[in-house]
């Protein structure tokens, strides 16, 4: 169902709640009108008109109730049986000489907020019909004549009881309509701003995938240089420098291995199956091969999901958590603090750091590309990619500054993203 159909759907029952205003309205000036003012009224004609009101709001609320979207269709021909009950009613006591008839104009405003353009201009040639022709055809009041020194301020107390009804109903109604159409702005600016870093996203995906095709031949040839040089008498007689070329060896391979996760997340190498694994074991795996990588000087990990879930090895998720660590590593060198939970379905991560926190404009534009206080070109776009493959696998990203000092932020994941069949199916 599009935004458009959800408003729909929220202006559909806020007429069905109109409705039901206008049948306790009538009831009472029935009521009123007949017993304490005098006049006599066609009861129970009028009272059929107010029952089949109330049994188009059951099905209303039926029809509501629905996963179909409303049409248009359906709220024109919704306020065109409020019009014709409308009609009816006014027949029934005095015509175009009652002054409830202004509550036609109340049946256009609300059309012109909710209607098509096609749909209002129907509405307004419809209304002035039933105008004009109640001029003619219309059933008389019989006033007491104590009443007839008294019609013109009866009149305008009628026309002051309408004024307020309608004003109240429309401030009411078009409030609330209001309000539906921010909420409905403010989702397509999300949907939109999701949209262009999507993009954004899409353009660096295809950059990564391919420096990582050109990556490949240098670093081949890279590592077979280092394998001749590990062979050679006069290298491997010197400790220090075979070791710094076991260290370049290390670094090489590592670079390689980044290569190959890019390629097997732009789809290059799919056909190596899917790797299952747990919870702990993919945690414990990635900080292993984090510290082992990163060296940091005081790390502390702590593993409180309790029972241990199947998922599925992501490295796209793996990659997100070393950008999340590597920023708080740099800006707390001596500790980083990371913990794992678990919280009514969902996988619970928060990464805190004992540095300076977050700039208030930090936080305020969190997520959003090249935002970063580091002064070099690039920089920002790791948190912008933690954000929205978080965004994607169905989580979301908190960040916030800690009272004791320090940084935290924090990922919330749904643990069927990381399942199996979740990935099986995309």
């Amino acid at each position: 169902m599009t935004l458009h159909d959800k408003t729909n759907k929220q202006n559909f029952l806020l007429l069905i709640q109109l409705r039901w205003i206008a049948v306790a309205g009538q009831v009472v000036t029935i009521l009123v009108v007949h017993y304490l003012l005098g006049i006599d009224l066609p009861l129970i004609p009028m009272a059929v008109v107010i029952l089949l009101l109330v049994g188009l709001n059951i099905a209303s609320l039926r029809r509501h109730s629905s996963q179909d979207a409303v049409t248009n269709t359906e709220l024109f021909l919704g306020l065109l049986l409020d019009v014709a009950a409308l009609t009816v009613q006014l027949y029934l006591s005095g015509g175009a000489s009652n002054p409830f008839v202004s509550l036609y104009l109340l049946q256009v405003i609300l059309g012109a907020v909710l209607l098509e353009t096609w749909s209002v201009w129907a509405l307004v040639l419809i209304t002035s019909a039933c105008f004009v022709a109640l001029t003619t055809f219309y059933r008389a009041i019989d006033l007491p004549p104590t009443h007839g020194a008294g019609l013109f301020n009866l009149h305008i107390q009628g026309m002051f009881i309408c004024f307020v009804l309608a004003a109240t109903l429309l401030v009411l109604f078009i409030t609330r309509v209001q309000h539906n159409l921010r909420t409905r702005d403010a989702h397509l600016a999300d949907l939109r701003q999701q949209s262009v870093e999507e993009h954004h996203i899409v353009r660096m995906g295809l950059l990564a995938s391919g420096a990582a095709h050109e990556l490949g031949t240098p670093l081949a040839t890279l590592s077979v240089i280092l394998n001749d040089w590990q062979r050679m008498p006069v290298l491997k007689a010197d400790p220090e420098l075979a070791q710094e070329i076991l260290e370049m060896q290390g670094q090489l391979d590592r670079c390689k291995k980044i290569v190959s996760g890019i390629l097997m997340s732009s789809g290059e190498l799919r056909g190596e199956g899917t790797i299952r694994t747990t919870v702990g074991a993919f945690w414990a795996e990635l900080v292993e091969e984090w510290k082992s990588t990163r060296l940091p000087q005081g790390f502390e990990y702590t593993n409180r999901f309790g029972s241990n879930q199947e998922i599925v090895s992501d490295p796209a998720l793996k990659q997100v958590m070393f950008n999340v660590l590597d920023n708080a590593l740099e800006a707390s060198p001596h500790w980083v603090g990371l913990t794992i939970s678990h919280h009514a379905g969902n996988l619970g991560v928060e990464v805190v750091d004992a540095g300076p926190g977050f700039e208030k404009a930090m936080l305020a534009e969190f997520g959003k590309p090249y935002t970063s206080t580091k002064n070099r070109p690039g920089s920002g776009l790791g948190l912008f990619l933690v954000v929205n493959v978080i965004r994607k696998l169905g989580g979301a990203v908190t960040v916030r500054n800690r009272s004791e000092g320090g940084a935290s932020v924090t990922l919330r994941l749904p643990l069927t993203a990381l399942s199996a069949g979740e990935k099986n199916a995309s």
